[in-house]
């Protein structure tokens, strides 16, 4: 039921910000961001993509050690105009552009869990598995222009662990049209003490199993971060891609026995190849 009601919610945004699509130039992305999936070279209907990437990355939020994933990527979608519905890995959902200068996007998707194993130290022993959780994610973007040169994005996220709120401006590099080049962003993040307690804080039956001392946060400001995404064609249907990321705590993290960092971080190279 749960997943039902977030699936007519994405329904009812679509629907609220649906608009006439306007005519795509040849190969234009619906928007011309890096960060941004599109598939479609352009073109309405189908497509669809595949590829791998290689993270390098904190081994859980808070951790000190680090290690490589692997990471399928692509995605199957189809694009209308100016919407475009994807399925991609554990998400589905819905991104719309508006008046040229706003994007919409709301998706279903998983918040991947944590377990006891992901510390090769050993110090997340005693605070048992969490398991993965629906989250429905709404965001918008809105440029400053319509080539999308600066923006202001926002990002809400909730589900059965608590909601999280993201909050930034971003800048683009490069002229492409066709969702190749780069970008940055500069964002805060919030969130409220169920969702900071999940991944920071400590109870009694974990305090009494791990020995660590009990911790309870109180929400509020999580981070402030830097990200950063770039994407090019390597030929007509091969494309590299990349992201970085550097997130800062904040002080009530900071001081969780669990941030063993006072930082998270990742770095990410892959390839995808359209079909």
């Amino acid at each position: 039921m749960k997943k039902l009601h977030y699936f007519l919610m994405i329904m009812s945004i679509q629907i609220c910000f649906l608009a006439t699509a306007s005519a795509e130039g040849k190969n234009n992305a619906l928007v011309p961001l890096a960060s941004v999936d599109d598939f479609s070279k352009g073109k309405d209907g189908w497509s669809f993509a595949l590829g791998l990437g290689v993270e390098y990355e904190t081994a859980y939020e808070g951790s000190d050690e680090f290690g490589l994933e692997v990471e399928p990527a692509g995605g199957l979608q189809w694009r209308d105009g100016d919407n475009i519905y994807f399925f991609a890995g554990e998400a589905i959902g819905w991104r719309g552009v508006q008046q040229d200068i706003w994007l919409f996007e709301a998706l279903i998707g998983f918040a991947e869990g944590r377990k006891e194993s992901d510390s090769d130290d050993g110090r997340l022993l005693g605070l048992g598995d969490q398991e993965e959780g629906a989250e429905l994610v709404l965001q918008a973007r809105r440029a400053f222009d319509a080539d999308w040169r600066y923006w202001l994005v926002g990002r809400f996220v909730t589900g059965s662990d608590g909601n999280l709120g993201l909050f930034g401006v971003g800048r683009r590099f490069g002229d492409q049209l066709d969702g190749t080049g780069s970008e940055i962003n500069l964002v805060a993040v919030v969130h409220d003490s169920e969702y900071a307690n999940k991944g920071f804080g400590v109870d009694g039956n974990q305090a009494m199993a791990s020995g660590l001392p009990e911790t309870q946060l109180s929400g509020g400001l999580r981070s402030i971060g830097i990200n950063y995404n770039f994407r090019n064609y390597l030929n007509d249907d091969w494309q590299i891609y990349g992201e970085g990321l550097f997130e800062y705590f904040a002080s009530e993290v900071r001081e969780s026995p669990i941030a063993r960092g006072n930082y998270e971080a990742e770095i990410g190279v892959g390839f995808i190849y359209l079909f």
